[in-house]
């Protein structure tokens, strides 16, 4: 089995302002710096062997201080990146929560497609896609994937068998870790928008045999 370890970027400035999107130069904000900061002490005791990122600055620099701890590279995928949509990028939520779209978003998503972007479906197909081939280059072993809350969301839904229509249900907050085990069978939900440490998902040690009285 693969474990991977599905991250999703610190805050920016636009959070919960703006659908970021695609829009270049989205930072992170400094508190989410700091999120960012806290990930290797949250992830010291759990062993990676790879990790990858969407290509957005806000994705990038969340993985950087793992990347930095660990003496990797960013391996960056455009697959994992934000869901394009279109002419919504940048716009503000409130703005777009008084559409008629936005409502289908959050009733029936798998009949949505953003104007001049994607559907919610070709980003489930691509992101799944990219799921598989980094599980199918790292088996056996525990990858970081850093990406974004829709993504992360669409992902989670479907190694769970949730409708893409419930997918709306799930919440991923910023900086949080939601990790899955693939690859051997049916897919394993260990975490799902985690906020503390994965210590407990290193490996565990054999424990030794007593010989004798």
């Amino acid at each position: 089995m693969t474990l991977l370890l599905l991250i999703r970027h610190g805050l920016t400035d636009a959070t919960g302002v703006r659908l970021g999107g695609w829009t270049p130069g989205v930072h992170l904000s400094e508190p989410g710096t700091r999120q960012a900061e806290a990930l290797p002490e949250r992830l010291h005791r759990v062993p990676v062997a790879a990790i990858y990122s969407s290509p957005l600055e806000r994705c990038l620099e969340t993985a950087a201080p793992l990347a930095a701890e660990r003496s990797m590279e960013v391996i960056a995928r455009d697959d994992l990146g934000e869901v394009r949509y279109g002419s919504w990028t940048n716009r503000p939520l409130k703005q777009l929560a008084r559409t008629r779209l936005w409502r289908r978003v959050q009733v029936v998503p798998s009949g949505v497609r953003f104007p001049g972007g994607e559907s919610l479906l070709e980003v489930q197909a691509r992101t799944v896609r990219e799921l598989e081939d980094i599980a199918g280059r790292h088996r056996r072993a525990t990858v970081a994937v850093f990406s974004h809350a829709d993504v992360i969301k669409l992902l989670v839904a479907f190694l769970a068998g949730v409708p893409m229509d419930l997918f709306q249900r799930l919440v991923i907050d910023p900086a949080s870790i939601s990790a899955v085990s693939v690859g051997d069978g049916i897919p394993r939900i260990l975490r799902v928008n985690d906020r503390g440490s994965l210590g407990d998902l290193a490996p565990r040690k054999p424990a030794k045999r007593n010989v004798g009285g």
